[in-house]
């Protein structure tokens, strides 16, 4: 493992090294020191190296990630894992709000709690919080699996299109068209599936499925308007 220091080198520079570096597969595991809570930590990764950021990381880390893994060891800023396609990114601690927004593919573990917003608008990315989430998280959820093993807060699934939601704990509401759904044996399946990537012992018979009641989105020829 490479270790470089913030304390000596510009956000820039580090993220243009882990590129460099990554491209030419010469390091494949990186630890960042000295960092601060700086923002846009380990951005655009698109090859299969391992990243470990040693404490707090700010605004917008591991955004728009292919392949790599990357694990902050402390809690994160705002949208950490934006826009992710592939690979894990892996909190060990809380995240802000926002936590894996437009994220396409992946795995988001947070382990602690998760603010406002968690997978807003996602498309694809599996996220599982080991705390709670707060509102409107899942909002206008197109694809992918939010996994909640604490409590979640108002509005929960907003606009939901396809993504499924597991939630262990209360739902404070229901956002508009989510609506709580039965658990089959798929569902079963994949929560204990997602539960073990993540690394959670939780059992997946204390959860429950929430999805889209398919009555916002979908067109009613009754509704068009003639004239």
């Amino acid at each position: 493992m490479k270790t470089i220091s913030l304390a000596e080198h510009s956000v820039r520079e580090v993220n243009q090294l882990l590129h460099d570096q990554a491209r030419e597969l010469t390091e494949p595991h990186w630890r960042i020191t000295d960092h601060d809570g700086r923002h846009a930590l380990a951005c655009g990764l698109d090859q299969a190296i391992a990243v470990d950021i040693d404490g707090h990381a700010g605004y917008y880390c591991a955004g728009m990630n292919q392949q790599a893994t990357v694990n902050v060891h402390g809690t994160v800023g705002v949208g950490v894992a934006e826009n992710m396609m592939s690979g894990r990114v892996h909190v060990h601690g809380n995240a802000s709000q926002s936590a894996g927004a437009t994220a396409h593919g992946g795995l988001l573990v947070i382990d602690g709690d998760a603010a406002a917003r968690c997978g807003i608008s996602m498309k694809g990315v599996d996220i599982v919080v080991g705390g709670s989430v707060g509102h409107m998280s899942a909002f206008m959820g197109q694809a992918g699996r939010l996994v909640v093993c604490g409590d979640a807060g108002e509005a929960l699934g907003d606009s939901l299109y396809e993504a499924r939601l597991y939630v262990r704990g209360s739902v404070e509401s229901l956002g508009a068209d989510c609506i709580e759904k039965e658990m089959r044996d798929e569902h079963w399946a994949e929560l204990r599936e997602l539960l073990a990537q993540a690394g959670f012992e939780a059992d997946p018979a204390d959860f429950r499925r929430y999805g889209s009641a398919r009555q916002l989105y979908n067109f009613h020829v009754d509704n068009a308007d003639g004239g």
